[in-house]
């Protein structure tokens, strides 16, 4: 899939938007920080999948400096139709889903699972234990008047909480982040993953050394 280690299950249907407060997701992850701004409104998240509606906005965060530098990836509309389509139109077994706070488009995440994908499975089990079921997500925030504010890891947590009730057969969920990209790794971090592995894996950008941290969370028990 495209992006850094992320995308959906094909022949799901697709759903229609999920609202979900952050206080919920905050415990499921195994902190108390609310999802409120800074300013103390509470936050809430809305999850739908992409759809080619969303791919000239696609396009546009993209572009944006802060998602170019660590995705690398084309922006032309041929080029986002080309690894963007196949999951909206469930012919890949991967998802991308829009993350909206209060209605308004913030960010994407994508998740697969590993196994779909032999050459992922395989890079990611070169260093790190990778459960049968697990998981992985990929992540970005598009508007640049967002980034900075604490609203990445809530919605890392929003997310995590929606995969568990998703597919309850997934033991955990993983990411693996170039070692240079410090915000990502403390979003992991503050949305209650864990570091569990480091070594080298092929970067999105070739101007990164291969180094990748492993970041996991586990199912919560019940």
């Amino acid at each position: 899939p495209p992006g850094l280690r992320g995308g959906p299950w094909a022949g799901e249907p697709q759903p229609a938007a999920e609202r979900q407060s952050g206080r919920g997701a905050a415990r499921a992850a195994g902190g108390d920080h609310g999802f409120g701004d800074r300013n103390g409104a509470r936050a809430m998240f809305t999850w739908r999948r992409l759809g080619p509606q969303d791919f000239p906005l696609l396009s546009e965060w993209l572009a944006q400096p802060h998602v170019a530098r660590w995705w690398n990836h084309e922006t032309s509309a041929e080029a986002v139709e080309r690894d963007f389509g196949p999951a909206a139109r469930g012919e890949e077994p991967s998802q991308d889903w829009l993350a909206l706070l209060d209605d308004a488009p913030l960010g994407l995440v994508q998740r697969s699972r590993p196994a779909d994908y032999p050459e992922e499975l395989a890079a990611l089990s070169a260093i790190a234990a990778v459960p049968d079921g697990t998981v992985v997500i990929d992540y970005l925030i598009g508007p640049p008047d967002r980034i900075g504010r604490g609203l990445g890891p809530r919605m890392i947590r929003s997310f995590t909480e929606k995969t568990w009730r998703d597919d309850p057969r997934a033991p955990a969920i993983m990411a693996a982040v170039a070692a240079a990209n410090t915000a990502s790794r403390r979003a992991l971090e503050k949305a209650g993953l864990r570091h569990v592995a480091s070594g080298d894996m092929e970067p999105d950008n070739p101007a990164d050394a291969p180094l990748h941290h492993v970041y996991r969370i586990d199912r919560p028990r019940e």
